[in-house]
């Protein structure tokens, strides 16, 4: 625990199941308080309670006005500020153009770019009377540089949010509020779990780094964009992918072993 996070607080939306999990995680060890927003009440005290630090839970669905404020005035009113927001509530569904109907697009859409935004517009009136605020958005390589079949709805939503960072950003500078997004890449979680090991094989066989990324990596690269050393640093993203995103081919990859 560093003297410059002791007694901070942080908002992780999503935060009871893979890379929202390791944030939250991440931030309760660099000694932050942080309250874990998950729609499941039960999972976000058992992850609170699990990370420690005064961490606590609460429900919340982000895609509802009236619940992300609830969040922000639970935050404010358990550890009376709020430091640090990290977007992370998402949703990944897998539908290919065919199949899917607008109910799922606008689902995926309601979920990843309308709670960003209420998650955002909930803790600013308190970030704001502190003169000073971290917003960390969760986006991803999927959309913003790449495309997977099946994704076409959820590549939409991260790379809206890439958009809706960059406005936000010049917006609350003025306040001192900082808005960055990290992309992550292929990231081992629970999620992958069932997969099965020659389809991770080969999800590593595309990374230049030959590995999956760790949520310990994406809460690093967060935790730099709460820091006070990124404080000159807004309307940015940074891609933790292990270079997944640099080969133009996979000839590039074979021609490394040559």
């Amino acid at each position: 625990m560093s003297s410059e996070t002791k007694s901070r607080v942080a908002v992780v939306t999503g935060g009871t199941k893979g890379i929202g999990k390791g944030i939250a995680r991440g931030f309760a060890n660099a000694g932050y308080a942080v309250l874990v927003v998950s729609r499941n009440a039960a999972e976000a005290d058992a992850v609170a309670a699990e990370i420690g630090n005064g961490a606590s839970g609460f429900a919340a669905d982000v895609s509802d006005q009236a619940s992300s404020e609830a969040m922000a005035a639970a935050a404010l009113d358990r550890y009376g500020r709020i430091d640090a927001l990290l977007a992370n509530a998402g949703i990944f569904p897998a539908a290919k153009l065919s199949d899917m109907t607008a109910e799922d697009f606008d689902h995926v859409m309601g979920v990843n770019v309308r709670g960003t935004f209420l998650s955002v517009k909930a803790v600013l009136p308190a970030m704001k009377a502190a003169n000073k605020g971290r917003i960390i958005l969760t986006s991803s390589i999927t959309g913003p540089i790449t495309g997977y079949p099946g994704w076409s709805h959820y590549g939409a939503s991260k790379a809206a949010q890439l958009g809706f960072m960059r406005t936000a950003a010049i917006e609350l500078a003025p306040f001192n509020i900082t808005m960055n997004a990290v992309m992550p890449g292929n990231i081992m979680t629970e999620g992958l779990d069932g997969l099965g090991q020659e389809y991770l094989d080969k999800m590593s066989a595309s990374i230049p780094m030959k590995r999956l990324g760790t949520v310990d990596d994406i809460a690093g690269a967060a935790l730099y964009f709460a820091s006070d050393a990124a404080g000159y640093v807004t309307g940015q993203q940074i891609v933790v992918d292990g270079g997944q995103v640099l080969p133009e081919s996979l000839g590039a990859l074979e021609a490394m072993e040559g």
